[in-house]
């Protein structure tokens, strides 16, 4: 673990312009500097470089940062690896943090375990290539399937022998203790019942795992061993239940946090801009043999949100790549409402009858293969359609359908995409509008009221009372209950949420109001986060978009801290997406263009920073009035759709006539506050 004063030395140190300047081509503009973006296919110099600021970004494909961002997204990188980049390129000399004797053990545990995986990947690989059985079984197999030599070394592709012990007595001769063989999953100890005194000295035995089997082994995203997956021969199969032998879990193993292939397939995926999934090993090999590299397998699991994040990481755009039988139908279903609640754009393809991924790429070139999926890949929603609503007569089946399809839309964080489907969904099936955007909104506010369950963070040290911040910002009296989204109803993110998360992002830490008196008599200063969060959470509110939720909930965590600068903390952010975010909100082209930078010269420091103290403070309440402002006003909107469709229901009729008098009222309060002028 880097020591905390040695990160900070080595941020201190790495210079933007010479960091990007290795990789891209720079040239003077104005005071910053301009080039072809590396992440994308630029031809117009779009990615600016601020030395000022010290932070990246380009303003078509949204991709930049600090120096360590930059650095993680162009090679592919965690963050302590790029830390340990820079500390290499500035001569620094990395001081690792002074560990207690726990996490030195359990450090040096998975450090052991890491090594023995990394051991028996080489071991499995020679035995193939060098070792006869390997040669005449192991290698057989895989020239069965069509796998070249060139992908077999690309993933390190290896055959066990099929002696019991074979692994086990070969590290053992290296040095390698037993505890670490059976923590990996490489070999279990043989467990005997009874008394048998011929057998009592095979007791605690060590028995590999995979022997017999032809080995693929799993990289992470740093392309560190974690595990290994073990397949019998095909000669074997043959009333076999458990073709497939997979590592069990372990300290450095989770299956649902890891992606087969994610190691050789995340630069192709950058590249593309997409993501293909598919089920298994030889799929994920026959795709890149077939010249196609963005591709990686869950191995027949549900995914999890670990494995979408990271996902994520690289790109929005996923397509589900299955056979077309009923299990590759259902494979196609499993987990796809998380995808799209985290953001992803989901296409789906199910092949022919008969071909999954590994036999169809083997009967195809890359160009039929490529033309194929381009042109025969749909988007989720339709696919689901098809395969749930049309043709289907059945009234109560069909309402089902329709409904869990209006739900998986319910959930896209994207207004306008979320908005699009609506729409052609109800081309699709022959409804209103209305009446599926009444059945998602149900959703959307169901959602919403459980997540109302876990209470937003509140400032430390603010009270519970009502401030003279929060009298400034809001009507007092009439609170809002139900945290309703701005703008469609749906959850989506808003430009006033934006526009606050940057305040958030370039001035959170400033406080912009002194000595305010809580009601149990304290004195408080709130800052930009604070004041928003409070301002937010007291009527239940929050922010609809998750990755603002964060920032605001982070920039609230950290206020107390000494030196704490929001900007510099949320576009420095390890998280790829908060500091992608917080840099295009830090910078835009007027501000990179240092046509409007303040001479530091042009008047009293104090006062300028006064002056900012001030315009900050207004924009900031401004924007969470208009912020209220458009909840209120989509409130309304909601209350008279379902005036139209109330029907008979003279009690219900009542109820919303009564919520749209009180709403309308609130709405005239603030209208009056932010000036507005009302259509009424």
């Amino acid at each position: 673990m880097i020591d905390r004063a040695t990160v900070d030395k080595i941020i201190d140190a790495a210079r933007i312009v010479d960091v990007v300047g290795e990789f891209v081509t720079l040239k003077k503009s104005g005071v910053n500097y301009k080039g072809l973006c590396p992440f994308h296919d630029d031809r117009n110099p779009s990615f600016m470089v601020s030395p000022s600021k010290n932070i990246c970004h380009c303003f078509v494909c949204g991709k930049g940062g600090t120096p360590a961002n930059f650095l993680m997204e162009h090679e592919q990188i965690t963050y302590p690896e790029a830390l340990r980049w820079l500390a290499k390129k500035y001569n620094i000399e990395i001081v690792e943090k002074e560990m207690t004797d726990e996490e030195r053990e359990a450090q040096s545990e998975r450090e052991s375990m890491f090594i023995v995986n990394e051991w028996a990947k080489d071991w499995f690989h020679d035995i193939l290539k060098n070792d006869p059985d390997g040669i005449a079984i192991g290698k057989q197999y895989f020239r069965s399937r069509g796998i070249r030599d060139d992908i077999i070394e690309k993933f390190q592709l290896g055959y066990a022998p099929q002696k019991r012990d074979a692994l086990a007595q070969a590290s053992k001769a290296k040095g390698y203790k037993p505890e670490f063989l059976v923590k990996t999953g490489l070999c279990f100890e043989r467990k005997l019942e009874g008394d048998n005194k011929e057998l009592e000295g095979d007791r605690g035995q060590l028995i590999d795992r995979y022997a017999g089997r032809a080995i693929f082994p799993w990289f992470n995203v740093s392309g560190k061993v974690v595990a290994f997956g073990g397949r019998v021969l095909d000669s074997r199969t043959k009333g076999v239940a458990q073709k497939y032998v997979n590592s069990p879990d372990s300290d450095i193993y989770h299956k649902e946090r890891e992606l087969y292939g994610i190691y050789q397939a995340k630069k192709a995926i950058v590249k593309e801009d997409r993501v293909f999934m598919v089920e298994g090993y030889t799929d994920v090999i026959a795709m890149h043999q077939a010249g196609i590299e963005n591709v990686v397998a869950n191995s027949g699991t549900a995914l999890s949100t670990y494995q979408i994040h990271m996902l994520h990481r690289f790109t929005n755009n996923i397509t589900l790549l299955y056979d077309g039988d009923e299990a590759g139908i259902h494979a196609a279903m499993r987990g796809t409402d998380m995808l799209l609640e985290d953001g992803m754009n989901i296409k789906v393809l199910l092949l022919p009858d008969g071909d999954d991924p590994d036999s169809f790429a083997r009967k195809h070139s890359t160009e039929e293969l490529k033309r194929y999926i381009e042109e025969n890949q749909t988007d989720f929603i339709t696919f689901k359609s098809r395969l749930t609503v049309e043709n289907v007569t059945d009234p109560v089946k069909r309402s089902e359908a329709i409904g869990g399809i209006v739900k998986s839309i319910s959930v896209i964080p994207d207004q306008i995409l979320r908005s699009t489907y609506i729409s052609d969904f109800a081309h699709r099936v022959n409804m209103k509008e209305q009446t599926l955007i009444a059945e998602m909104n149900k959703y959307i506010r169901g959602r919403l009221s459980t997540d109302r369950l876990t209470p937003s963070p509140s400032p430390s040290g603010e009270g519970s009372g009502n401030t003279q911040g929060q009298n400034e910002g809001q009507t007092q009296g009439q609170g809002l209950s139900t945290p309703l989204p701005l703008q469609g109803g749906a959850g989506g993110e808003s430009p006033i949420e934006e526009l606050l998360i940057r305040e958030v992002v370039r001035h959170g830490e400033e406080i912009i109001f002194s000595d305010v008196e809580t009601d149990d008599g304290q004195k408080v200063s709130l800052s930009v986060s604070q004041y928003i969060n409070y301002d937010l959470s007291a009527d239940g509110l929050q922010m609809t978009t998750p990755l603002y939720r964060q920032i605001l909930a982070e920039a609230v965590a950290h206020q107390g801290e000494s030196g704490f600068k929001a900007e510099t903390y949320f576009c420095g952010h390890p998280d790829m997406q908060v500091s992608q975010l917080a840099t295009r909100l830090a910078i835009d082209r007027h501000q990179l263009g240092g046509r409007f930078e303040i001479d530091k010269d042009e008047e009293d420091e104090e006062k300028r920073h006064q002056n900012l103290v001030d315009r900050v403070r207004q924009r900031v309440l401004h924007l969470v009035m208009d912020y209220r402002f458009g909840i209120v006003e989509q409130k309304l909107k909601d209350i008279q759709r379902e005036l139209l469709q109330v029907g008979s229901d003279r009690e219900r009729m009542m109820q919303l006539l009564k919520e749209h008098k009180d709403t309308k009222e609130l709405r005239d309060i603030l209208a009056k506050r932010l000036g507005t002028e009302l259509v009424v």
